[in-house]
């Protein structure tokens, strides 16, 4: 109950940032195409592709062209982000797929194809592992990276990330907060992404005083930082 409070509360707070930014000029989004459909432009089709093969919703060929395949793997992911299922990739589907660029005091933030897998992993410990030690935030880097490493999850650092249900982060948009390069995060991304793994080769982690699913707790414990518990 506190954990859903907590995200409500923070949803709120970006909610409120962003209304205020928006009122004052300070923030922009800026979506590829108003929509993008069967008939849109080549390369606006491939991004979307790639983003859905990337997350395992696409199966096809990065072909740029809309086809049935491509329209039912938007509407398959629109279901999955509680948007409206009609396989057209509008505005608010791209922005949602990381398909915009955010802008604000004129500083870009660029989301999806165009945000490195060092700031997306970054932006992963920083909703997922902020306030817990350094050890802590790069070892919740080193499991996204280890499970790209397993058969049991997506082969991508986005398709983990971005794997429905697998993270707070995603689910209450913390995923899309702008962080400074000079964070603490980004180092803490930079160093599991250079081979760090205080964990041991786990793939998952959980808060013990928090946990509701009784399935987690079937895993083997291997070590805890912080709050977390890190298993196999």
């Amino acid at each position: 109950m506190r954990k859903a409070k907590k995200s409500l509360l923070v949803c709120l707070i970006i909610s409120i940032l962003i209304v205020v930014l928006f009122q004052s000029g300070g923030l922009h989004i800026s979506p590829i195409s108003s929509r993008i459909g069967p008939g849109s432009p080549e390369n606006e089709v491939k991004k979307v592709q790639q983003k859905l093969k990337s997350w395992g919703y696409y199966n096809g060929e990065i072909t740029g062209s809309y086809g049935m395949d491509t329209l039912l793997a938007v509407k398959d992911y629109q279901l999955c982000h509680g948007l409206k299922p009609t396989g057209i990739t509008d505005s608010k589907t791209q922005y949602y797929m990381g398909l915009t660029t955010i802008t604000v005091s004129n500083s870009a933030y660029a989301q999806g194809t165009n945000t490195s897998d060092e700031q997306l992993l970054a932006r992963a410990i920083n909703g997922e592992a902020r306030g817990e030690p350094y050890e802590g935030q790069v070892a919740v880097g080193a499991v996204i990276l280890n499970r790209t490493k397993d058969p049991r999850f997506p082969k991508t650092i986005a398709g983990v990330i971005y794997q429905p249900g697998a993270f707070t982060a995603v689910s209450d948009g913390q995923i899309n907060v702008p962080i400074d390069e000079k964070s603490t995060v980004v180092k803490a991304a930079r160093d599991a992404l250079n081979g760090w793994d205080p964990t041991g080769g786990c793939v998952y982690y959980w808060n013990p005083a928090t946990a509701t699913s009784k399935w987690i707790w079937s895993r083997q414990i291997v070590k805890k930082i912080g709050k977390h518990y890190f298993g196999k």
